[in-house]
């Protein structure tokens, strides 16, 4: 059983992808399932496969709320179409376009086809994640073991303070000496 090695890029940043395999006969809804988990959206509005070309250009769509295939449909259905139906050349891509309010679109690329499973992997398999995932609605929260990871980075302990990151009189940074602030004051004339 062939399984399709994907690689799906965020359009906004081409740096953030996911790499999928999927089972030749499974459908470009159990695909479009693969995605939403990797990006870690909710699954909640339609979503649409096109086919595309080298250049990215729209062609025919496949659509998660189409039930039945009809010839001469503007859309076909993704829970009737298998994925490898449509894998032409060794580079076939697709557009993937989740929730046509907010148009949240992917590019997807065929990278590699493999002739045999893995051993106990449920497929599809989300088998490489790279950047961070686009939040769906608002800020997307941090991963609190990065953001401890960040803050010791950069932590400033008393050894970096000692090497230049005081005030000049050796003072924390902010803090006055009181004493040198009330002979200032005692001897003025106002």
């Amino acid at each position: 059983m062939a399984i399709l090695r994907f690689r799906i890029y965020w359009e906004d940043d081409d740096l953030t992808y996911r790499d999928i395999e999927i089972q030749g006969q499974q459908t470009f809804l159990d695909f479009h399932k693969a995605i939403l988990l990797a990006y870690e959206f909710d699954g909640k509005h339609p979503a649409s496969f096109y086919e595309s070309n080298d250049k990215w250009a729209y062609g025919r769509e496949f659509n998660s709320e189409v039930l039945v295939n009809k010839k001469d449909a503007p859309a076909l259905s993704m829970g009737r179409t298998p994925v490898s139906a449509l894998v032409s050349t060794p580079n076939q891509k697709f557009i993937y376009v989740y929730d046509p309010v907010k148009k949240w679109t992917f590019l997807v690329e065929l990278t590699s086809v493999c002739k045999e499973e893995t051993y106990k992997r449920v497929y599809p398999f989300v088998l490489r994640k790279e950047g961070v995932a686009p939040a769906q609605y608002g800020i997307k929260g941090v991963n609190p073991s990065k953001l401890m990871e960040i803050e010791e980075k950069y932590d400033l302990g008393a050894e970096e303070m000692a090497e230049g990151f005081g005030s000049d009189d050796g003072s924390e940074m902010g803090v006055a000496d009181e004493g040198h602030a009330e002979e200032t004051d005692a001897g003025s004339d106002f």
